[in-house]
């Protein structure tokens, strides 16, 4: 009998919730100390089968082995003891508890009498710290913390557990340039102490850095496998997508109009200073900079959200003083916000209340009365345009994937049929097709008139798809600039000199 060398192999996976067939009879292996790329469009299964192997959800059919030896997980903790833990996107810690607390929460050391050893528990936690190379003090926080960091916290945790197999699920989605490369050296570490590792992304870039193989999930099944050094970024996209995805972005605009929004030395006290730059009909304007350069800080203040102390803007050639977001969307100034699940969304409401929250107003007659007929008829339309899956607006926006979310936190702005619009970090955490048809999306948008202001930590989306761009540093503008045959380094040298 040939000998089983693998840490983990799955053999003929399958899962369906409800009609729903979400995993197709999925075969994979995976080896001791490499890491392995998990992709695929969202709604793919990948989120699905991570959890089938952390022991979260149990497969309908289909076998586990570790090591050779058929498992069967009866919980996540039950995973965890057999040695995989899983960082998830979204982040599980206890604001209101120390660094340490949540890397050891539950597993504290203790005393004969049961009571927390202090001293042990912050010296444990800084060790863990200290292999993974971060600075962060254990007794600090976690909530005054950057989501940056905090998500190196979450890592922490799993490495904390003595993992064979650690499965981080986009955990770069909120970290900056800086923190990136910290992760890399962190993975790379991992991997050196013989520990796997499989990565989930939608940043291609990445997974190619990083990866050795690279699983390709399409509509439940496994359609490719492939080692990183023979395959192409092209190759992958067209497994992913099943279809030509053509341009990631689409011709920029050659013909702007008039000036729909000017800003003229905008202050907010220790926050920013002396903001001004003008936004022309037609037009995408990208804010780029570092984190912390006072982009969304800007963004946050013109549409009401934040207090301005100081200066003067002009919105469709009227003066505009934004009190709050209220009187900002009925001027026509829009905002989609970076953190879709606490500040774009409703979670517990469905796809269609959702998409029409925003333009409220539009749907009620003079009596009083919402018009349910226009509603459906406005939902489904945006519900189709966007490709929102699954294709039902009565569906609760909180079962939908990462990706779906974001659609539908868009259709809400394009309903509103805004004059301006912010869109802040419009393709976080989507797959490469929706990013695409999203770029698509805000293109067509501003080619119907309205004017566009695109902040994004991504500087190829900033250069691919924005017509001129502001950059930003340390809460001052450092330079506008046109985006001809502008590059990465000449936009880092405005944001970092």
């Amino acid at each position: 009998m040939k000998m089983d060398n693998s840490l983990l192999r799955l053999e003929k996976i399958n899962k369906s919730f409800s009609s729903n067939k979400v995993l197709n009879s999925i075969s994979l292996t995976i080896e001791s100390g490499t890491c392995f790329a998990v992709v695929g469009e969202n709604g793919a299964g990948k989120s699905t089968l991570m959890k089938i192997i952390g022991g979260i959800y149990r497969p309908d059919s289909g076998e586990i082995f570790m090591h050779g030896n058929k498992v069967r997980f009866a919980s996540a903790r039950d995973a965890i003891h057999h040695g995989i833990s899983i960082v998830h996107q979204e982040l599980s810690l206890a604001s209101n508890l120390s660094v340490a607390q949540n890397i050891f929460c539950h597993r504290e050391p203790v005393n004969s009498f049961g009571f927390i050893q202090w001293k042990k528990l912050y010296s444990d936690a800084a060790d863990v710290l200290q292999k993974m190379g971060i600075n962060i003090d254990p007794r600090a926080k976690c909530g005054d913390l950057s989501v940056g960091m905090q998500q190196i916290v979450e890592i922490a945790k799993a490495i904390s557990l003595n993992s064979q197999l650690i499965i981080m699920d986009e955990p770069t989605s909120a970290l900056s340039e800086k923190e990136i490369d910290h992760l890399y050296k962190i993975v790379q570490s991992l991997l050196d102490r013989k520990i796997t590792v499989i990565f989930i992304s939608h940043k291609l870039n990445e997974v190619f850095k990083i990866a050795k193989k690279i699983f390709v999930l399409r509509d439940g099944n496994l359609v490719g496998e492939k080692l990183t050094e023979e395959t192409t970024r092209e190759e992958i996209i067209n497994l992913m997508v099943g279809r030509p995805l053509g341009d990631l972005f689409p011709p920029k605009n050659t013909n702007r109009g008039e000036i729909i929004l000017s800003a003229n030395n905008l202050k907010r006290k220790g926050v920013f200073n002396n903001i001004s730059f003008t936004l022309y009909r037609g037009e995408i304007l990208g804010f780029a900079g570092l984190v912390g350069a006072g982009r969304t800080e800007v963004a946050r203040a013109m549409f009401g959200a934040d207090p301005i102390d100081g200066g003067e803007i002009i919105l469709d050639s009227k003066p505009f003083k934004p009190c709050n977001p209220r009187e900002s969307i009925k001027r026509g100034l829009c905002y989609l916000t970076e953190d879709r699940k606490s500040l774009g969304l409703f979670l517990s409401m469905t796809v269609r209340m959702n998409i029409i929250a925003a333009s409220l107003q539009s749907f009620v007659n003079k009596l009083g009365f919402y018009l349910f007929g226009e509603i459906k008829k406005q939902s489904t339309k945006y519900l189709e345009y966007m490709q929102i899956r699954p294709f039902n607006d009565q569906a609760y926006v909180i079962n939908l994937s990462g990706g779906n979310q974001q659609k539908v936190l868009l259709a809400k702005w394009l309903c509103s049929n805004p004059k301006v619009l912010i869109a802040d970090e419009p393709t976080r955490g989507v797959d490469i097709g929706a990013k695409a048809k999203i770029h698509r999306d805000l293109r067509q948008l501003a080619e119907n008139g309205t004017g566009i202001i695109v902040i994004s930590s991504e500087l190829p989306e900033i250069l691919g798809l924005c017509d001129r761009i502001v950059i930003f540093r340390e809460g001052n503008v450092a330079a506008i600039i046109d985006n001809k045959n502008l590059t990465q380094e000449e936009v880092m040298l405005h944001a970092t000199n």
